[in-house]
Parts: structure tokens; sequence; C-alpha cells
């Protein structure tokens, strides 16, 4: 059950950066911005040419530029941290890019609690929150490399502006599954007492741990990858919650906003079913940790899914014999 255990695989980065390279020859259009984030080498940068430009970190003017780019009629992939997206240039993303609706790939490292051993300020816990609101945007969430290589694909051609939430680390990657689609939730085990719904590679990791321990106590879950938070796919949704009696969220993300204020606000209206939302608790992590060490302090991990599962639907199975 616990992730140590798990065989490492690529960090979303990575995935990432491996797989643009190769799209920024096929694309004249395209073109890569980066704020020093280091994750662009000299190779890459003499293989891309002037199709990548390093623009040190100024945040604010990477997102300006990015937009007067796009409405030029070229495709930037903008890189930064996902801290400094969606606080420090919030305004020029929604003003300059999204109130534009303008192709602009903001690809965001160190989601999360990934930037953990550098503290608080270089945490994203609100990011999914503050732009799954902008109109237009489309906000995604890779579980494993994999998935990041499609999503980068799929958005040459994609309307309007995206967002990316990326790791640091290794994480191993899913089961064999069909291939992700930006817009579709990916069901990676079915199950009729309890869903488990997810985005991001450890919440997704420790969901499928937790749905293995449950099987052996006599609870079926369906393991539901929310990856695409923007457009949110209402049908898949409510398809799986249909017959569970709880629906639990898992992310890592402040519990207020994100993936699980997605999925209360959609069933309330949609399917309405009792949502157990399991994230980070609302405060500020005072603690500067490894990224797998602050999951545990916190609860994110397939025990603590176990745990609030079986605790929330145990008087219901008392009822039952």
């Amino acid at each position: 059950m616990s992730r140590a255990t798990a065989t490492p695989g690529r960090a979303t980065r990575d995935a990432y950066r491996e797989s643009l390279l190769p799209l920024l020859a096929r694309h004249p259009e395209l073109i890569c911005l980066d704020s020093d984030t280091g994750l662009f080498g000299t190779e890459f940068a003499a293989c891309a040419g002037e199709q990548y430009l390093n623009l040190g970190i100024a945040e604010h003017n990477l997102m300006g530029m990015a937009a007067g780019l796009a409405a030029s009629g070229r495709v930037p992939f903008v890189n930064t941290m996902a801290a400094f997206a969606t606080s420090r240039a919030l305004e020029f993303i929604k003003i300059d890019i999204a109130y534009n609706r303008l192709p602009v790939r903001i690809m965001a490292t160190h989601g999360g609690l990934a930037a953990g051993h550098l503290g608080p300020t270089h945490q994203a816990l609100e990011d999914l929150a503050v732009l799954r609101v902008l109109p237009g945007m489309t906000v995604v969430v890779p579980a494993d490399a994999a998935a990041t290589e499609a999503f980068v694909a799929q958005s040459v051609g994609l309307d309007g502006p995206l967002y990316v939430r990326l790791g640091r680390k290794a994480t191993p990657p899913l089961p064999a599954a069909a291939a992700p689609v930006i817009g579709r939730a990916q069901t990676l085990r079915h199950g009729g007492d309890v869903v488990l719904a997810c985005c991001g590679p450890y919440p997704v990791l420790a969901c499928l741990a937790a749905a293995d321990t449950l099987a052996g106590r006599g609870i079926e879950a369906t393991v539901l990858n929310l990856h695409t938070l923007r457009p949110f796919d209402t049908a898949a949704l409510v398809a799986a919650a249909g017959p569970a009696r709880l629906v639990v969220t898992v992310e890592e993300h402040w519990r207020g906003g994100g993936l699980g204020g997605a999925v209360a606000e959609t069933l309330a209206e949609a399917a309405p079913t009792r949502v157990l939302r399991l994230g980070m608790p609302d405060q500020f992590v005072d603690t500067v940790g490894n990224h797998e060490y602050l999951l545990d302090q916190y609860g994110i991990t397939a025990e603590q899914v176990v745990n609030a599962v079986v605790t929330a639907l145990s008087p219901e199975r008392t009822q039952v014999r």
C-alpha cells in the first residue's frame, strides 16, 4: 500500500520536456518560453533554436509576452513553477490570456507539495481552485509520464488557454489503461460501493492501493482519475456515483475549491451523493520536508483513504447486518 514500495518511473515534468522538442520540430508556430526553471539545458536550447526563449525570473513578463505571441499567431508553451504562475502572474493569466481566449499553454512544475523542501512560499495548493473558475481555461493534472505526453500532443489545436500541473520527482506509471483524453475521466477500476475520485500522481496511486485493501474488506471501489478539472466530465462522475453509497475525493490541494469542490458542486446539482473530501487541511504548511514526508504528514495516503471509507461506511454496514 505504501508509495515507497512502488517502482519509480519518470517525472511528469521530464516527460513534458522530452515530448516538447519533437513537437517544436513539427510545428514551427510553437515556441517555448522559459523563466530560468533549469528544466531546459543547453542541448534543448540548441535544438529548439529560435523556438526557445529564456526570459529569466519574471513571471508577469512571461505571461504578457506569451499573450502577445499568441495574439500574433504563435502557440507559446510557458514554463514556471505552479506557485508563481497562479499567484504572482494571475492577473496576466486572467486578463491577457483567458479573457482573450488565447492558445497559451501554461506548463507549471512543482505542483502541490512537490516543492516542500523549499517551504510554503513554493507550494501550490490553490492553483486548481484559482484557474478552474476562469472561463475558457482548460485545467489538467497528469497522473504519470504517459498521460503528460498524451496531453502535450493533444494540446496542438486545442482552443483557448491550457494549464498543466506537473510534478518534480519521478513517480510510478499507472497500470495499463486506455490513453487519457483531455476532458474525459479515466476509470482505472470498477466497483459499486464507493467512488474514489482523484487527480495527480500520488493521489491516484493512493486510491488504487486503497481500492485493493478495501476489496479485501468486502468494499468494492471505482477509481476515477478526474485528470481534467475543466472541462469537467460530469457524465462520467454521475454514472460512477449512481450506484455508490459514498464518493471520496483525494487530491494534493487544499480541500476547498479544487477537485473536491468540483465533484461536490457537480453532484449537488446532478446527482446528490454523500461526498467526503480528502486533501490538505485549511492551513499553511509550516513544516519543511520532502514530498513524500509531507504527503504522509497530511494524510494523502492509501491508509488514510481506507480509514476514511471504512469509518464513513461502518454505521451503514452495521445496520445492514
